[in-house]
Parts: C-alpha cells; structure tokens; sequence
C-alpha cells in the first residue's frame, strides 16, 4: 500500500491544496487544515472559547454546494489569502488582521448571495457570516482532530457499481491510497497504522452526507453518493478517519501499514 496524494483545505469548504509531504504532530490535523471558516451570522462559535460544531453551522458543501466554484490559494508563510470566482473580482487579503478577515469575509458573502445567513445580536442588531479562525481549532466535521483516508480501489469499486467516475475531491480526504483490495479498510477501525513516520489510531468509518452529490466542477447536486452507497454496498461509509498517534513526516510514495 501506497500514498498517491496529500491534501490539505484551509478554509472548511473551499479548495484543496496538494502537498508532496507533510509533517504530522500527535493529536492534531495536517497543518493549517481547516484552519479557517466562514461562520454564519446564526453560528454560536465563539473564537474565544472554540468548540466543535456541526458543519451547517459554516459555508460548507452540504448546505452551499457552490463554494465548491471558489478557487482559494493560502500562503502560510505570508499568512494570505487568495480567493477567486467567475463573476466577482478577485481578493488577496491577510488572514491575521481584523481588516484582512472583515475583507474575505465580505468576498465570500457577497458570493454566496441568499445562502449567507445573518443572525442577531445581544442588543438586537444584524448579526452577519465572518471569516474566522480560533488558535489551537480545526474546523473538522469530527469531534476528534485527526487525519481522513481513502482507499481508492473503494471509490473504484463505487464508481463501477453506478456507471460514472467521481472527483475523488468529493470526499474531501487528507490521504488518497492504494494497494488494498476494495473496503477492506472498515476492518482497520481500532488499530494502529505506520503511515510513513507518523502513527495513526483509526477511530472510525466515514459516513457520507449530501456534500458528496456535488460536482465540482459545476456547483450542482448530480449524483446522490450516500444513496448510492446504500443501495450497492449497504452503507453510506467510504474512507475511515484517524488520529495521530505520533509524530513523522508523511509523503506521497510513502508506505502504509497495519499494525
């Protein structure tokens, strides 16, 4: 078994970055995965006391499948942020000052239109979406900070059953693999991985919502991924979840292994 790709996504819902390598740091998520969101005005997130909350609560593809038409670059080491989009002027703006965030903010709102929701404050005023961040926080879809896998004779498997092929950025995994025979990962939840360096400690399988039905490409729902599961295989699980373990360096090529 082998890594094919490495992917990190800096702000919860827009593109992935491709990596060549990585370090990995016990208990936390690739660096700067999901390290930024766009909390909507009726999120309760507070980024002085962060939390775990359910995706809808942030721009995601569940509930706005046309964030997926945003092309969105960060540059860590600038601490900038790029986003761009058919239609709207493009932005770079820092993510480490008030007015850089206010300014992606307002990007982002102005391109989801209707679908950026607006709560109310304590003294009754407007509350709007805000592009946020919370030192210490990943804004995953689990409980658990960690690392996602897929097993690409899965989505192989997947793809034959129903006729068509899939942008394996659908899943929106960190960790694309292959060298194991179809579903053949569900029997690793509970063990312990050697994934390059790093030790992983797989906690679960991934069960997928409706932000698997959106193409990439186009924005639309064309193709009901968690039904489709369902209907061929009996479940609605493609990929498996992992937390890091221990520390090391993981790089497409590497090897993974069971332990």
């Amino acid at each position: 078994m082998r890594i094919e790709r490495l992917y990190r996504y800096p702000v919860k819902g827009l593109t992935a970055e491709s990596l060549e390598e990585v370090e990995l740091t016990a208990g936390e998520t690739i660096p700067h995965d999901r390290r930024f969101a766009l909390a909507q005005g009726d999120a309760p997130f507070d980024e002085t006391e962060p939390r775990f909350l359910p995706k809808q609560n942030f721009a995601c593809m569940m509930k706005n499948g046309k964030v997926v038409l945003v092309r969105a670059a960060f540059d860590p080491r600038a601490r900038t942020l790029a986003l761009a989009a058919d239609g709207h002027p493009p932005l770079s703006a820092p993510t480490d000052t008030p007015d850089g965030k206010a300014a992606l903010g307002e990007w982002l709102i102005r391109f989801l239109g209707d679908e950026a929701r607006h709560g109310v404050n304590p003294d009754g005023s407007a509350r709007p979406p805000r592009f946020t961040e919370a030192p210490g926080h990943a804004f995953t879809d689990q409980v658990k900070k960690g690392v996602s896998l897929i097993n690409l004779a899965s989505l192989e498997a997947l793809e034959k059953a129903i006729g068509r092929r899939l942008d394996p950025l659908r899943f929106r995994a960190n960790i694309y693999f292959s060298g194991l025979p179809a579903w053949a990962e569900h029997e690793w939840v509970g063990q312990e991985l050697l994934v390059g360096g790093a030790r992983l400690s797989v906690f679960k399988r991934t069960v997928r919502c409706p932000a698997t039905q959106v193409n990439l490409k186009t924005g639309e729902r064309d193709c009901d991924v968690p039904h489709l599961l369902m209907e061929h295989f009996g479940h609605k699980d493609l990929g498996i979840h992992a937390t890091v373990a221990e520390d090391g360096r993981v790089s497409v090529g590497d090897a993974l292994e069971p332990v």
